[in-house]
Formats: C-alpha cells, sequence, structure tokens
C-alpha cells in the first residue's frame, strides 16, 4: 500500500494526516487557511504542508470550506474546492469523501453537493463506528462543534446537511477559538447588573478560554478580533469592551468572572445538545464520550456531567502517543485517510 494523506478542508483551517506504506498514522498537520479571503488562501496553506505530502501518496479530502461566503451557494464551494485540489494533486491520484456515498472522484462532486458539503462529521464517526464500539463523538473545534452517536458499526445521526444537523443539535455553531462572544450568551453578569452584550465582534470564545486558562496551544490560528496580542491581558480588555467596560487593577477582575461566566454558558450549551441525543432511543445504550477538537477539553467535562466514560479520540486514531494529541485534533482528516486505507475490508 502507497502513502495515503487525508485532507479536511475547513473555512478557517487545512488539517493533513498522513498514514504510512503500513497504514499506521505517521504526520500530521494543520495551517490556517482563512478560505473566506479567497481561494488562494488554499492554494497558501496546500504549499505550507506539502512537505508532509508524498508525490506518490494516494490523496483523499473532505470539507466544510463550501460553506464560506466566497460563494453563492454550497454547490459553487464544492466544486471550486474540488477542481482545486484536482488541479493541485491531479484527478487520478485525488478522491472525494462523500459521506454514505463513499469516495467518489473529484469530477463527480458537483454531482454529490449534499453528500460532499461539511460532511468530515460523518468521516471521524465512521472511522471510529468501525471498531464496533458504541459512543458519542464529541468534537469541539475552533468554530463549531459536533455531536454524533455511533453504535453497531453504524452512524447513528439523524441529519445530514448543515441545516438538518443543526436543527437535530448535533451541530452546534459554537467552538472554543473562533466563536464572537455574543453568540455565547445573550445576557452577562457585570457590576452588579445582567447586561446584554455588545453586538459586535470584539472579542472570541479564544479570549474566554484563554483567561480561564483552558485555550491548548495552538488552537488560536487566526488573529484577535482586535488584530491585537494574544496574551490573558489582551484577552481581558477585549472581553470587557463586550460590557462597555475599560480593563484596569478594578476591572481585571471582573473580565476572569465574565470568562467563567462564557465558559460555563459555552459548556452548558454542550451539555443539552448531548443530553438531547442521548435520550433518542437508538443511543440509549451509549456511555461513553469520545472528545475530539481543540476543544475536547470540554467534551470531557460534558461526559463528567451526565456521568459517562471519556475516551480521547487519539487513543483510537494514533498508533503511537506522540501523535494521539495532534490526531484528536485534526479527527476528519485522520478518518478519511484510515477510511480509504480500510476500503474493500
Amino acid at each position: 500500500m502507497t502513502a495515503i494523506v487525508g485532507l479536511d478542508v475547513g473555512g478557517a483551517h487545512l488539517k493533513l494526516a498522513r498514514l504510512g506504506a503500513e497504514g499506521r498514522l505517521e504526520a500530521v498537520r494543520i495551517a490556517a487557511c482563512p478560505l473566506w479571503k479567497g481561494l488562494d488562501r488554499l492554494e497558501a496553506a496546500l504549499d505550507e504542508i506539502a512537505a508532509d505530502i508524498p508525490a506518490a501518496a494516494a490523496c483523499v479530502a473532505t470539507m466544510t470550506g463550501e460553506l464560506v461566503d466566497l460563494w453563492p451557494d454550497r454547490a459553487a464551494g464544492v466544486g471550486a474546492i474540488a477542481e482545486a485540489l484536482a488541479a493541485r494533486f491531479g484527478a487520478g491520484r485525488l478522491m472525494i469523501y462523500a459521506g454514505a456515498a463513499g469516495f467518489i472522484a473529484a469530477a463527480a462532486a458537483g454531482a454529490h453537493v449534499d453528500q460532499v458539503a461539511s460532511a468530515n462529521w460523518r468521516a471521524t464517526a465512521e472511522a471510529l463506528a468501525r471498531t464496533r464500539d458504541a459512543g458519542l463523538l464529541v468534537d469541539v473545534g475552533s468554530t463549531t462543534s459536533d455531536l454524533i452517536p455511533f453504535a453497531g458499526g453504524g452512524v447513528l445521526a439523524r441529519g445530514a446537511t448543515d441545516a438538518a444537523r443543526m436543527a437535530a443539535d448535533e451541530l452546534v455553531y459554537q467552538g472554543v477559538a473562533r466563536t464572537p462572544v455574543m453568540a455565547l450568551s445573550t445576557r452577562l453578569p457585570f457590576a452588579g447588573a445582567w447586561v446584554t452584550p455588545m453586538a459586535e465582534h470584539f472579542a472570541t470564545s479564544a479570549d474566554v478560554h484563554r483567561l480561564t486558562g483552558d485555550l491548548p496551544e495552538g488552537a488560536d490560528l487566526h488573529p484577535a478580533a482586535d488584530d491585537g496580542p494574544k496574551t490573558p491581558e489582551a484577552s481581558a480588555r477585549r472581553l470587557l469592551r463586550m460590557v462597555g467596560a475599560d480593563l484596569d487593577a478594578a476591572t481585571r477582575t471582573d473580565a476572569e468572572t465574565l470568562a467563567r461566566f462564557l465558559a460555563e454558558a459555552q459548556l452548558r450549551r454542550l451539555h443539552d445538545a448531548a443530553l438531547g441525543v442521548l435520550t433518542r432511543p437508538e443511543a440509549r445504550s451509549i456511555r461513553t464520550v469520545v472528545g475530539a477538537g481543540a476543544g475536547r477539553f470540554l467534551a470531557k467535562r460534558v461526559a463528567e456531567r451526565l456521568g459517562l466514560g471519556y475516551r480521547d479520540l487519539g487513543a483510537a486514531f494514533a498508533e503511537t502517543g506522540g501523535l494521539a494529541e495532534a490526531a484528536a485534533d485534526c479527527a476528519p482528516a485522520v478518518a478519511v485517510a484510515r477510511l480509504w486505507a480500510a476500503r474493500g475490508r
């Protein structure tokens, strides 16, 4: 077997995982890819990780980047991304993951838009389901969170498209780095009152988790809301701006209180979504949460609140501990590579 490179083309990041000739994970990479700024950003991100893509490797890709407002609709985005990847790697070397339809040629992506668009969550859940285990995948990324039950060798999701998954609480549009603070809570406790946060992009969830001390290294690859530094002090300043206040010696404690409150609000949102999914008849036997993504510390806390066991996805997707953390951060890229390697088994 030749090496296999799995790619996850997101709207904000490009992730890569490479399996060696024996099917073992040997490299994982992530690069910033602000796709909403232009398709050239994908080319730049591919250039950044090019050294980890052997010339003879098979390439398989999944995507969520088709959703960015660079394109008028998802169909245009799927077609443009598939075409760009085919031009880069060659149509004969590249396959696109199309969810339940399996892998398809890049040229066929336009005819399978609903299956290709934002299917990376399914790749991860499908790869986990092949272990014949049962669990609730909670993948908390920089922008979104996926909550996908799997058991009996199959994926038990009720939704397939973004719209259907949001309605089913299988897609929660919150993450640990890029989510605007105004989307985390409609009220904030400040100066003895409940304040409606300013409807401005003054601060993000990265500021919240940086102040609580939970934000993992490398989880925040994009500029801060004000293009300022990524320090606890700067995060405190940005959070206080959400309630119309400035940072000084007296308000630093207020900023930390805001951060703890917002972290709790985000955790509660994920807890409630998980609880809803797990009360479905087909999911009642699930007793384990499998955490993935840069924000999987929240997945672990969800498991603790629900009284469930917790397992880090890296333990299942990496043969050596050295790559386990990176594998969990970039789960869909690892998953599509594993699914391609396992085809026909």
